[in-house]
């Protein structure tokens, strides 16, 4: 739309635009406004007009309950209503105020309570003694409906809904006025007298409705005007005594309206007017809007029944508007569903986004798109050059922070644009990461919009008294407009399509990142441990043999011919080192067959394994009078062989650190967790120190000589590396003197679990992730 050229140095338009109302404290003076305080109602502030309905002025009315202007009987009827919090229970209560004598006036009370926390009465002249009964409204309705029933033109509801209301209000006009996304507001449905000029199919500009009006649409859904000529009425005191500020007459249905709202009907011809909000998804959608040329004056449960009438056939008109959308979503959503397969298909989600018939075009209706991955462009249909898309996406970087931006007019707001404006003068862009877009673009499309007067003369600046004013304009005549540098507009379910697939993007790219991440880690392990391997080798390897080469050599220089008693102790330190050598390099053996790779993944009997291992433990098991139990053990994704190695590792640990006096007991637990097996090896052993229990898994590392107990260090070693190698985790609790218990897990599924279980913690501590990857600030 046409921008409006209003802003001077000198002047601040925006708080001329966008008065705060909730400081208006003027009523209309068709009714009588009080403000009191519960609980006992003392009134504490009045409209100066309330002598006409009090027979008192307000300086008298001041101080006084509620009961002293009205009788007992009457407050005891609406009082029980006061203590809920929805007041529209008692909404319009009818009332009886005695002037003098038999002297009465009978008025609609309506309650609400203000922001800050004060009751307001707000009492308007009843036509009738009598509320309108609730058949009244059901027969407005079903006349109504039973048009709509035979309607299906979304265009003819509008129509249905402003004929209606006009036949129950009286007025000379009714339209329907929609807001469309950029603010602006367009006449859509119109109901009028003959000789009154036709709005209908008129834009108006944001500006003749501003924010602060549009606030108050949302909260009071009904706003009458009776008389656009009328006098405002001050409140007295102005202030509330309490506070010593303004009451907050946002609420209320007698506060004035403000001075430039009064001039601009004025400009129309309008006399009285009343206006009903329509909502849609606690938005403002529309309003219907009812003009008369003279003072019209409709009671409060007219009114209420005008907003009852608009909001149930508003509500078809919304299910209608689903309903032609209905096919067109889920066309996206099959598209949608696709794309996503062929990213999961794919070696990378590009190619599953652009190399078939249904491709990334029809998710958006678009003309052409472009992909920015790592710094490289992939494109398809009718987009600009790259060096061009270099640009915007560097534009975007600085400019754009959500999830997505669309816009059907980007050369107004980046002015490059202008050299591919018959590409993409319309851009639907979401982020991957910082520096990764999918784009999406529609072409230039000229269009000729009707408005209501000239839009870019919406308002004038007048300065009267020394005080600046705006004044609406005068001229309300057809004024046509040639919109350039606008495409189509995107729809919100192409938004909302857009959305879901940078969020299955996301995911895949999240997937592949893991994917490489685990096999990252496996190569560096594996890495890690061929180092230690080389070390070793290298020295600790070395060292019994050194040992044997040595002796031998001593037992050839000095004793060539026979052996004496020394020859013998060489001899058996030589076995002795032959031995040790050979146990070092089967341990070192096993543990570097300890590989992700040569896992052998299939279904396992872990019954099985442990019988196996059991059955290798058998002659130490007898030695040692030892005594093994075990839980029912699970049938689950993994590698037997390893498995029967980590328990017999584990046990014969258990059996090798006994106490001195005291026979092993054994105990091997198995508990199923959400996505693992968890394992307990639990003895009555020596036990081992809190501080020692990494130190223990480590290769070669021990806490007691070979004299104390054999071995070489390496067990736990290996028991730490098939766990890991089945992405399980392995650790020790434990205190000297009372025991050991081993704990490992192993996933459910085997290493697709794994990887799965990885995914899903990842997803679920998703906004650290997220940030971490794909952080766009």
């Amino acid at each position: 739309m046409a921008a409006m050229n209003l802003e001077t140095p000198e002047i601040n338009l925006t708080s001329l635009k966008q008065p705060q109302i909730h400081t208006l404290t003027q009523i209309q003076p068709h009714g009588v406004l009080l403000v009191l305080q519960e609980p006992d109602l003392t009134i504490l502030q009045v409209s100066t007009n309330c002598s006409a309905a009090f027979g008192m002025p307000a300086e008298q009315v001041l101080g006084k309950s509620l009961e002293d202007i009205l009788d007992t009987f009457q407050l005891e009827q609406f009082k029980s209503g006061l203590a809920e919090e929805n007041l529209d229970v008692i909404n319009p209560t009818k009332v009886w105020v005695r002037r003098k004598g038999d002297d009465y006036l009978v008025f609609d009370a309506i309650f609400h309570r203000s922001s800050d926390g004060f009751l307001v009465l707000e009492l308007e002249p009843a036509l009738t003694q009598e509320n309108i009964p609730f058949l009244s409204f059901y027969h407005l309705a079903k006349a109504s409906i039973g048009q709509l029933e035979a309607t299906s033109n979304l265009p003819d509801f509008c129509q249905i809904i402003v004929r209606e209301v006009r036949k129950v209000t009286g007025c000379d006009r009714v339209m329907l006025y929609k807001f469309d996304e950029d603010g602006h507001g367009e006449v859509v449905a119109e109901e009028k007298v003959p000789e009154m000029e036709p709005y209908l199919g008129l834009h108006y500009p944001e500006s003749d409705i501003p924010q602060p009006a549009r606030k108050m649409f949302l909260s009071n859904w009904i706003r009458v005007i009776p008389n656009s000529q009328a006098e405002p009425v001050e409140l007295y005191p102005s202030n509330n005594p309490i506070t010593n500020q303004p009451i907050d007459l946002t609420l209320s249905i007698l506060r004035s309206p403000y001075s430039c709202h009064l001039e601009y009907l004025h400009n129309m011809g309008v006399g009285a007017s009343l206006t009903i909000s329509l909502m849609k998804d606690q938005k403002l959608w529309g309003l219907i809007a009812c003009h008369h040329r003279t003072p019209k004056y409709i009671p409060y449960e007219l009114r209420k029944a005008c907003e009852f009438l608009g909001r149930v056939i508003f509500a078809e008109i919304s299910t209608r508007e689903e309903e032609a959308d209905y096919n067109y979503r889920m066309k996206l959503a099959q598209v949608q569903t696709m794309l996503i397969e062929y990213m999961s298909q794919s070696d990378n989600f590009i190619s599953g986004l652009v190399n078939h018939p249904t491709n990334l075009l029809d998710l958006a209706d678009a003309k052409g798109a472009a992909i920015c991955f790592n710094g490289h462009w992939t494109t398809i249909g009718r987009t600009p050059p790259e060096t061009e898309l270099n640009y915007l996406v560097q534009w975007l970087g600085k400019t754009v922070e959500e999830e997505v931006f669309y816009t059907d007019s980007l050369p107004l707001i980046y002015s490059d644009a202008e050299r591919f404006k018959d590409i993409a003068s319309g851009l639907l862009a979401i982020p991957i990461s910082k520096r990764s877009y999918v784009l999406w673009f529609r072409p230039e499309v000229l269009q000729t919009v009707n408005w209501g007067g000239d839009p870019n003369n919406a308002y004038e600046v007048k300065e009267t008294e020394n005080n600046l004013r705006l004044c609406p304009r005068k001229s309300f005549e057809l004024w046509k407009e040639t919109v350039r540098l606008k495409s189509l507009p995107w729809k919100q379910v192409e938004v909302k399509a857009a959305l879901e697939l940078r969020k299955a993007i996301v995911n895949i790219v999240l997937r592949q990142a893991e994917e490489l991440a685990l096999l990252a880690q496996d190569l560096e392990r594996s890495n890690a441990e061929l180092k230690k391997f080389a070390y070793v080798a290298s020295h600790d390897l070395q060292e019994p043999l050194n040992q044997v080469a040595n002796y031998v050599q001593l037992l050839e220089m000095r004793y060539n011919e026979e052996l004496d008693q020394d020859g013998k102790e060489f001899i058996d330190f030589a076995v002795e080192g032959v031995s040790l050598m050979q146990t070092l390099i089967d341990d070192v053996l096993a543990y570097s067959k300890v590989d992700l790779k040569g896992i052998e993944w299939e279904l396992t009997d872990l019954e099985l394994a442990l019988d196996r291992a059991l059955s290798n433990l058998r002659g130490r098991i007898g030695e040692t009078n030892a005594t093994i139990t075990f839980d029912s053990m699970p049938t689950i994704v993994a590698d037997g062989t390893q498995l029967m190695q980590l328990f017999q590792n584990l046990i014969g640990n258990a059996i090798k650190f006994q106490k001195i006096d005291e026979p092993p007991q054994i105990h091997i637990g198995v508990q199923r967790q959400e996505d693992e097996w968890l394992f307990r090896v639990k003895d009555n052993g020596i036990g081992i120190d809190p501080q020692f229990r990494d130190r223990i898994f480590v290769i070669f590392q021990r806490l007691h000589t070979r004299d104390e107990y054999p071995g070489s260090g390496m067990g736990l070693a290996i028991c730490k590396k098939i766990v890991e190698c089945h992405r399980g985790r392995i650790w020790v609790e434990s205190e000297l003197g009372k025991g050991a218990t081993f704990c490992f897990t192993i996933p459910v599924g085997g290493r697709d679990s794994a990887k799965a279980t990885l995914r899903e913690r990842n997803h679920a501590n998703g906004n650290r992730l997220q940030k971490n990857l794909f952080d766009r600030r």
